[in-house]
């Protein structure tokens, strides 16, 4: 058959659908498999049950089971749920949102496609205009989102060591008001995949670059405050007309639900809208109409408050030390963690993390190789090779073991670089 030059995005290499296929897929000749690659949350028993209890009640009500199930939403998605929303994060936050300020769509990673097509590629003119992400590496989801690969741009990071083994990226800002041809800036808070957290400061300092560029700066909060909270440090979000906020349910567990979430000004929430009509008629209610009358009684802060962040922080403490137990025969560093649930490894001189993954997938361990997570790199970077990503939400004995399979392959790489 022959297909248009839309085929020619969706048919290259992706590593967000090797990072899927691994969540599930069976390895011939393998006792046991140690998931850690994935970005799958954890089912927490007390989060599920708060779940269960609320689906229980729609079963229960026709009118919410109709209103779920058997009735179109609007296209900016379920109303009752975004009036809710726009109510917590104007109480939360004193931001002046109503609910016309807020779009759904079947997951954050569909509404980073809407974006990126809606402020990159070719624009009026023919001129194009290019997606920047000014603090790689960065998400593995945002490579592949426009036609042409060369319309997402991204910078390194500023590398700061820190004592027990850790390291910070941080922001460089020199001669990022004069990158040509830019459609918007992009980061991630906190960052997919290290944990990174920018400061409100550097926040401060994009959104100054984007309003002098006439462009939005996109903050992905798929982990931040108010929910899921998987924050560890003392930050808290920010929004203004300028900026696009994407939120998800995903991650306080349910993320077979495909919710995502768009905070921003109505001239972007309408397009939204429009575009959600036009490729789905409507967005699918479940999730929003699930979790709608835990956002008005804010019963959703509690849960990630009490349950959802602890539950986290816990796991990131945990495999810290545990990689100080089981890494002991490599040269390592942890990235901060400063949020969400992976830790960000980085193996200096192993030369090639693609090696390291396929020699652990043989031996049942699934992580994410680094090089995947450098969408648009400018510029050549030994370090992309030399990183991996690690999902620590499974239980102490796997991760543990896991890592220690890791220490062992990552040595004998080392060994052999050297």
């Amino acid at each position: 058959m022959q297909y248009s030059n839309f085929v020619r995005t969706f048919n290259a290499h992706s590593g967000a659908k090797e990072l899927m296929e691994d969540m599930s897929c069976a390895i011939p000749g393998v006792d046991k498999v140690y998931r850690l690659g994935g970005g799958n949350p954890a089912i927490i028993p007390e989060v599920r049950e708060i779940f269960r209890a609320e689906l229980a009640k729609i079963a229960a009500d026709p009118d919410r089971f109709d209103n779920m199930a058997s009735i179109y939403s609007e296209p900016l998605g379920d109303t009752r749920f975004r009036e809710a929303l726009a109510d917590m994060l104007r109480e939360e936050y004193g931001w002046p949102l109503t609910a016309k300020n807020i779009a759904l769509a079947p997951g954050s990673q569909l509404c980073f496609y809407y974006l990126f097509n809606l402020f990159g590629g070719v624009g009026p003119g023919g001129k194009r205009r290019r997606i920047i992400i000014p603090l790689c590496p960065e998400y593995i989801g945002y490579k592949g989102l426009l036609s042409d690969d060369a319309d997402v741009a991204s910078r390194r990071s500023i590398i700061r060591k820190l004592p027990n083994r850790q390291f910070k990226y941080g922001l460089r800002m020199e001669g990022l008001d004069e990158v040509a041809d830019v459609g918007a800036i992009v980061v991630s808070r906190p960052t997919n995949p290290t944990g990174n957290v920018i400061r409100q400061s550097e926040l401060a300092r994009l959104d100054e670059v984007a309003r002098e560029r006439e462009v939005p700066l996109i903050v992905d909060n798929a982990y931040g405050f108010p929910f899921p909270g998987m924050i560890y440090v003392n930050e808290r979000p920010e929004w203004n007309d300028n900026t696009i906020l994407t939120m998800s349910l995903s991650k306080i567990g349910l993320p077979a639900l495909r919710t995502g979430i768009v905070v921003a000004n109505e001239e972007v929430t309408e397009i939204m809208g429009r575009v959600n009509a036009l490729t789905q008629l409507a967005v699918g209610a479940a999730g929003a109409a699930l979790v709608a009358p835990l956002v008005e009684n804010r019963e959703l802060l509690r849960i990630s408050r009490e349950l959802i962040m602890p539950f986290y922080q816990r796991k990131i403490r945990d495999a810290v030390g545990f990689c100080h137990e089981t890494l002991t025969n490599c040269d390592y560093y942890i990235h901060k963690p400063e949020g969400s649930m992976f830790l960000w490894l980085w193996f200096p001189g192993l030369n090639d993390n693609q090696v390291l993954y396929r020699r652990l997938r043989t031996r049942g361990v699934m992580i994410l190789s680094g090089h995947e997570f450098f969408p648009g790199l400018q510029e050549p970077w030994t370090h992309e090779r030399e990183c991996i990503r690690v999902n620590v939400c499974g239980d102490a004995d796997t991760v543990f073991e896991g890592l220690s399979i890791i220490g062992e392959e990552a040595s004998r790489l080392q060994a052999k670089a050297a």
